[in-house]
């Protein structure tokens, strides 16, 4: 990605840095000014390694079918009660060999909608998030807990995320990520089964089986306190950090 599009996402999301060039300091939107002459070198490693380039093969190339039946059995599941309210299922999007997977709570109403995750504000939110660490929304994979709307957005409840766990499952399975962003307080519970707060989850690299955990805040929470994008610039970071060093289980 060019430098000056990341670091004007950078900007979008509320955080501004000086990057040392010439031994001077320049204004601009993007890393923080007491870190960055650190820390520039590991942001652009990983803007050479966003993505995965077009001509290289779909690791999940051979099984591709078995995506198709697992969105169908999705998209036909009655587990619960959320599949008499719901106007589609919402499966999931992006890169089925992604090295980044993103994980939410449920969709919302424009998810509900247009059957794709984190489309609404909040979505836009995220999108500037991971541009902002160097990736695009097409090269990692974005899903939810649940994969149905629940009624006026109330928080799913644990006969609905039993429901969907196994779909979620096979999801991390087939993608086999080198990272996954837990996206909020509940998916963040969820993913790791526990009742830990997000403020004590945050800043630290948990696990889901062998693959590494890194929790953020929600984009719609960073909408009601745009005061909060830094620390979530901080779990961007992190996560960088986690999925181009690699991790080792404690």
């Amino acid at each position: 990605m060019d430098e000056n599009l990341r670091l004007s996402y950078l900007e979008a999301m509320g955080i501004q840095v000086w990057i040392p060039r010439t031994g001077t300091e320049v204004a601009s939107g993007g890393l923080q000014p007491d870190s960055a002459a650190a820390e520039e070198p590991c942001l652009q490693r990983n803007l050479s390694r966003g993505g995965h380039s077009e001509s290289a093969p779909d690791k999940m190339s051979g099984p591709r079918i078995r995506w198709q039946v697992l969105e169908q059995e999705v998209s036909g599941c009655t587990r619960c009660e959320l599949h008499s309210t719901r106007t589609q299922t919402v499966f999931g999007s992006g890169s089925h060999s992604a090295k980044w997977m993103v994980i939410g709570e449920a969709p919302g109403a424009s998810e509900d909608a247009q059957g794709k995750p984190f489309v609404g504000k909040a979505g836009q939110v995220l999108t500037e998030m991971l541009r902002a660490a160097g990736l695009d929304r097409d090269d990692v994979f974005i899903t939810n807990i649940l994969k149905c709307r629940p009624p006026d957005n109330r928080d799913p409840r644990p006969v609905e995320v039993d429901a969907c766990e196994g779909f979620l499952k096979q999801q991390v399975e087939m993608v086999r990520p080198d990272i996954i962003l837990a996206v909020g307080r509940i998916a963040a519970q969820k993913l790791l089964k526990t009742e830990t707060p997000l403020g004590r989850l945050r800043g630290r690299v948990h696990r889901y089986g062998d693959i590494p955990v890194v929790v953020v805040y929600h984009p719609a929470y960073l909408l009601r306190s745009p005061l909060e994008k830094r620390k979530a610039w901080e779990d961007l970071k992190l996560a960088i950090e986690t999925a181009d060093n690699g991790w080792k289980q404690p």
